[in-house]
């Protein structure tokens, strides 16, 4: 009983030193993102400047600069800019004269729509052809899915999204080329699954979003399915007399889908931040687009609010990732 207890404590005690340990790595992390995020508000123009404009008075200069506590010490500002950061707030746009916080609360449903739907095709795809490929790797079939994959990753985003808006849009009609379609608000979220339009309007940058990260993931999952097809277990199984079922997906596939976690956890921080393209290709009203449309304004506020929210996403993907690695895989429990 002793002797059972021992294992136990010890690897509760490596699971909690595993988390602390990548805890204060992600907040490490975000300390550097906040400074990098605060020294935009020093070095990116005047704020004043763009709050008021070139007619404004020196007094109307001073009185601004002394709200926003512009003469206040580097370190001071420094640290009430990390504080107000903790609560979610950054400050007033310069551009639309409203809290930051609010305007990313507007545009998030939008873009996390976009990457649910995006996020779905690209594993859906991306895990059952890669399946098939690695399955059936002599078959024409799969050479045809390599070939075309190969468009995914060979071609800039934008790119593949006008290619997609000349034909579907332009050339044959069935779908939109920008905006959002009808949305319903539910009092906590305006959605656009619940209405045809909405759907009609997220099919082709969800798709546009989705192919690299499918292609990824597709060439990932045929790479570990061949190799693990080739591992003595698997001869093994053949040996037993098993199905090639019971053994593709019994036995292959879960060994298979092991490294595939981390591809996951990174392919949905992927498609938030590239959905910063592809918002702006099809004018899809997300917090990408705003990214975009404050850097052509020079809207400090909303682009340190916008870094620091797909740094804070990434952080929390990779923690989760490296949790459930620990979990899955006793090799880096065994490793320490």
């Amino acid at each position: 009983r002793g002797g059972h207890f021992r294992p136990v404590v010890s690897r509760r005690l490596q699971m909690v030193s595993f988390i602390l340990k990548r805890l204060a790595q992600s907040l490490l992390v975000m300390a550097i993102v906040s400074a990098v995020s605060f020294s935009l508000f020093n070095f990116v123009g005047d704020p004043v400047n763009n709050m008021v404009g070139q007619d404004a008075t020196r007094e109307q200069r001073v009185e601004i600069r002394q709200q926003l506590g512009l003469d206040d010490p580097i370190l001071t500002q420094y640290v009430r800019f990390i504080g107000n950061m903790t609560k979610g707030e950054f400050g007033l746009s310069y551009r639309i004269k409203r809290p930051v916080d609010d305007l990313i609360l507007e545009r998030l449903p939008a873009t996390i729509e976009l990457v649910f739907v995006s996020a779905i095709i690209s594993l859906f795809f991306g895990i059952v052809l890669g399946i098939y490929t690695g399955i059936k790797r002599n078959s024409w079939v799969s050479r045809v899915i390599l070939s075309t994959s190969l468009a995914g990753v060979s071609l800039p985003t934008f790119v593949i999204g006008i290619g997609l808006i000349y034909v579907f849009a332009v050339h044959l009609r069935w779908l939109p080329s920008s905006g959002r379609g009808g949305t319903i608000d539910l009092g906590w979220w305006k959605t656009s699954l619940l209405t045809v339009d909405g759907w009609r309007a997220i099919i082709l940058p969800s798709i546009t979003l989705s192919l690299f990260q499918l292609t990824l993931i597709l060439r990932l999952v045929r790479a570990e399915m061949l190799e693990v097809m080739r591992t003595d277990f698997i001869k093994f199984a053949r040996a037993r007399g098993l199905s090639e079922k019971a053994i593709n997906f019994r036995h292959a596939l879960r060994n298979t889908l092991v490294p595939v976690i981390t591809i996951i956890g990174l392919n949905i921080g992927g498609l938030i931040a590239f959905s910063v393209v592809t918002e702006t290709v099809f004018q899809w009203p997300g917090t990408g687009l705003m990214f975009i449309q404050a850097v052509g304004f020079v809207d400090v506020p909303i682009m340190a609010a916008y870094l620091v929210f797909v740094a804070l996403l990434f952080v929390i993907i990779n923690l989760v990732v490296d949790i459930l690695y620990f979990v899955i895989d006793p090799r880096i429990r065994l490793g320490g």
